[in-house]
């Protein structure tokens, strides 16, 4: 029996409880061996045994446990708690497995293009059991209660169990914290994260391609992570179930950053990273409503998050003055690099990663919305950084181009970002987030059109790449620009100026723009090869072709479904 959606008013979890005996694997229902199943009071109470459960401790008990009885954690100058991840110090999402079985299994987007690698019940059952046998074994095991969604209506209660107080500090800062009184009568979670850290899964266990391994199964309401110490799996593990659950209510859940005018206008922004979604989205003029992750239902948009997670790379107080000011007393700094006498933190060095992280709760944003929650938005802005410099730093979508360039999730990486690339590389990352869809990509593109037409939202497509030519030729739009262009967005003078559609892409660009130059909103009047322009126009449109044709049929439901040929039309033409 699948556990209900959980509500403010009736949160519950109610595990199956007799054994399983079949589960789905690939396209065939096979047996495995009867499973016990233990609800996780039955765990977390009787089962788990280790010296000491630490539960609920303030930020202060945890810097003690993290100083005090942890290697690899440390206090930097301006009072924030630095830790080491290990050796993974970011995400493995080759890694992430999701239990298929009957209940949910026609739910989930599964096959090309998709991130979610499908194991079976029996085996995510072994690795759990080795993440409990591994969390008996040592001293203390720390336990945090928390929620997701600051709207009252879609919150959920969510228990964290790990081995390090870093990993139950970093969760207190990203997820919403709950008060003393709720803590009374919080009772039994929703959802838990077992999370046995370094310690690494059996990679002889079917399904397992590594030591690590991130398994989330729906049925239980659980997931399991081995072999990695990497904060960010939780995070993003959080979200991957949201992804899940808020779909199945008939709420758009969205990897977005949002912000709000002082008359309550609000804006979303979605894009992948080096978009500028963190920079853009940060502004003093406009309350931050959050920075990743929401919701967006009949009620309006909510933050699922309590905390943000910045990175730290090149960080300056002049570039991300909000950021850096954050960066104190309950703040954990990941991976980065300090003077050992000082401890001042030098957030140029990335020796240890590029992917230099801070975790910050929310209020540490000094015009910060709380509560987390806002009307319906006005305006959604997809962000891209084409390297290509083909596509206008500005366009007015259409409903259906708005639906189209969300399933594509276009950006480019630039010659130097990773080895081997030695030209721009479209990327294209289904809704600016398929790491953690669960649902196929037209499931949220569709809640995502319903809504737009609904609340009369306006759409944008914002390129904050290049222009007058591709990486190497043109030159980065600039901040300045951008800034402007956002600036017009949001006090609606961009909506009524005059637009000229491009070709191929068939984008409508404003001809106009307060303080920014009307040739700069037209790309090809910057490149000096016109006829270059036209061909590199013509292969990013084939790539885009090429990416979209794997969302062309799908299944969900148990069903086979195409998407309608209005949103297949609103693609490049070629």
């Amino acid at each position: 029996m699948a556990t209900e959606v959980p509500t403010n008013d009736k949160v519950v979890f109610d595990p199956a409880s007799q054994a399983r005996k079949t589960t789905r694997a690939g396209e065939h229902i096979q047996k495995v061996k009867e499973i016990p199943d233990f609800a996780p009071k039955d765990i977390y109470v009787a089962k788990l045994e280790p010296k000491e459960v630490l539960h609920n401790l303030s930020v202060a008990e945890l810097y003690e446990q993290a100083i005090g009885h942890e290697e690899g954690n440390f206090i930097v100058s301006t009072g924030a708690l630095c830790a080491i991840s290990g050796q993974k110090t970011g995400r493995s999402p080759k890694d992430k497995r999701v239990v298929k079985e009957r209940d949910h299994a026609d739910d989930i987007w599964w096959g090309e293009g998709s991130p979610n690698y499908e194991m079976d019940e029996y085996t995510f059952m072994v690795n759990r059991e080795r993440a409990i046998d591994y969390l008996n074994t040592i001293g203390k095991v720390y336990v945090q209660d928390m929620f997701l969604s600051w709207d009252p209506k879609l919150r959920i209660k969510v228990r964290i169990v790990c081995a390090r107080a870093y990993h139950a500090l970093f969760m207190h800062n990203m997820c919403i914290r709950p008060t003393e009184e709720e803590l009374k009568d919080f009772g039994e979670p929703a959802f838990t994260i077992y999370n046995a850290g370094h310690f690494p899964v059996n990679r002889l266990s079917k399904y397992m391609s590594s030591g690590t391994s991130v398994d989330i199964d729906l049925n239980r309401n659980e997931m399991v992570i081995l072999g990695t110490e990497y904060a960010g799996e939780m995070k993003k593990g959080l979200f991957s179930l949201m992804n899940y659950l808020m779909p199945k209510r008939g709420v758009l859940s969205l990897h977005s950053g949002a912000n709000m005018s002082k008359d309550g206008q609000v804006s979303l922004f979605f894009g992948l990273s080096g978009t500028g979604k963190t920079t853009l989205s940060t502004d003093p003029n406009r309350y931050l409503i959050g920075d990743d992750e929401h919701t967006w239902s009949d009620d309006g948009v909510a933050n699922i998050e309590g905390g943000c997670y910045a990175k730290c790379i090149n960080l300056s107080k002049e570039k991300e003055p909000d950021i850096y000011n954050a960066i104190r007393f309950g703040s954990v700094v990941e991976n980065v690099v300090f003077d050992p006498h000082t401890r001042v933190v030098d957030y140029d060095d990335g020796s240890i990663t590029e992917n230099t992280r801070v975790s910050y709760p929310i209020e540490f944003i000094e015009n910060a919305k709380i509560p987390c929650v806002a009307g319906h938005a006005n305006n959604v802005i997809l962000l891209t950084c084409d390297a290509f410099g083909v596509l206008p730093p500005v366009s007015r979508l259409t409903l259906e181009q708005t639906m189209y360039h969300f399933i594509s999730g276009y950006t480019a990486k630039v010659a130097g970002t990773e080895m081997g690339v030695t030209e721009p590389e479209a990327t294209f990352s289904a809704c600016f987030g398929a790491a953690f869809m669960m649902w196929h990509p037209y499931k949220y593109a569709t809640l995502l059109a319903e809504r737009i037409k609904k609340h009369g939202s306006q759409a944008w497509l914002v390129n904050t790449g290049w222009t007058g030519g591709g990486y190497g030729v043109g030159h980065r739009m600039s901040i300045k620009h951008t800034r402007a262009i956002i600036d017009a967005i949001h006090d609606g003078s961009l909506v009524k100026a005059e637009t000229v559609k491009t070709p191929v892409f068939g984008l409508l660009v404003p001809t106009t723009c307060a303080a920014v130059p009307n040739e700069c909103l037209q790309p090809e009047l910057l490149w000096s090869d016109k006829a270059k322009y036209r061909e590199t126009l013509e292969k990013l449109g084939k790539l885009f072709q090429k990416n979209f044709g794997k969302f062309t049929e799908f299944e969900m439901g148990g069903a086979t479904q195409r998407i309608p040929d209005d949103v297949l039309n609103a693609g490049p033409v070629l």
